[in-house]
């Protein structure tokens, strides 16, 4: 598991997810812009009750503000899939 994924999961931590998965998809992106100034791709499964109430955009949102930094530097790319517990 590479120091970004840690970061990642250490930072989604407090969406208080029951399911947590990020895929590196870094190596399928090899010489893309991105991946040559240092950010990686990741594709993100969150499960959170955090989400109820909010639609796929807010849901987006507050993912993004949770990872703060990491999105202007670490991450170049990140697909996402968040669902509430009830929506598996």
């Amino acid at each position: 598991m590479s120091d970004t994924v840690r970061m990642l999961e250490a930072a989604l931590r407090a969406l208080e997810p029951e399911h947590l998965d990020i895929q590196d998809d870094s190596a399928q992106h090899a010489g893309h812009a991105g991946a040559r100034s240092g950010g990686g791709h990741y594709t993100l499964t969150i499960v959170s009750a955090r989400f109820a109430g909010l639609n796929r955009v807010a849901r987006h949102r507050l993912i993004y503000q949770t990872l703060g930094e990491l999105m202007s530097g670490r991450v170049h790319a990140l697909a996402i899939r968040a669902l509430t517990p009830e929506e598996l």
